[in-house]
């Protein structure tokens, strides 16, 4: 069984990276349930373990975080939904680049809830968005724009980081940072795409459509050690 914990507040950053390895250490030792943990964060940028110092266009601009998670430079702020995924790989299936695919999948089908088609692009992490009414690429291609952000890391096959989808942020906070090293294309929102979308309605999304993706649950029940 998941738990799921949805967080009102703004969450500070390394506040949720010490509960999030706890929490891992415990799952692993079967001491806690999995858990997918649903928050926002004050703005702030976060730095992967391939973050390039030259992709920090603002330094000062928010607090900015190392962490050891994949990929490179990202922006959380309010009206983006984070969602921590704390799953056992070890219960199912120590693949991790088939469990990235899951969390790619799982963003294509809430996206997919508002009728927004993401899709994912080789050699670009994430979900883009095609945006036919800006104007096309140098190349000749369709512009796209990202909508959400991944990035994981696993202790003792544990997962954690997660996930982020653009809700409503401020998207002029991106301008900070070249988001995931990636430099000609743009960032967007739900509402930015023009849909009256809630942080609710979001997690609503998340929620019906998490049992289709993960359907390997290894058990109903959470089994805690004493």
């Amino acid at each position: 069984m998941v738990e799921w914990i949805t967080s009102d507040q703004l969450i500070d950053y390394q506040y949720a990276i010490d509960w999030m390895e706890a929490r891992a250490n415990d799952i692993a030792a079967g001491r806690a349930c999995e858990a997918i943990w649903l928050l926002e964060h004050p703005p702030l940028y976060t730095a992967g373990t391939s973050a390039r110092v030259e992709d920090l266009i603002e330094p000062n601009r928010f607090p900015v975080y190392a962490t050891r998670r994949g990929g490179q430079y990202t922006y959380h702020g309010p009206g983006q939904r984070v969602a921590y995924v704390l799953l056992d790989l070890n219960r199912r299936g120590k693949d991790v680049r088939a469990f990235v695919k899951q969390l790619e999948r799982w963003i294509i089908a809430t996206l997919d809830q508002f009728n927004v088609r993401g899709e994912t692009r080789d050699g670009r992490i994430g979900v883009w968005v095609e945006r036919p009414e800006k104007p096309r690429l140098p190349d000749g291609s369709c512009a796209e724009d990202k909508i959400a952000a991944l990035g994981i890391r696993l202790r003792k096959w544990v997962s954690f980081h997660g996930l982020s989808i653009n809700v409503e942020p401020d998207l002029s906070h991106f301008s900070g940072i070249v988001p995931c090293g990636i430099t000609n294309h743009g960032v967007t929102s739900l509402v930015d795409l023009g849909l009256p979308v809630t942080m609710d309605d979001v997690d609503l999304a998340l929620r019906a459509t998490f049992d289709d993706v993960f359907a390997n649950d290894p058990s109903g029940s959470c089994d805690i050690a004493s």
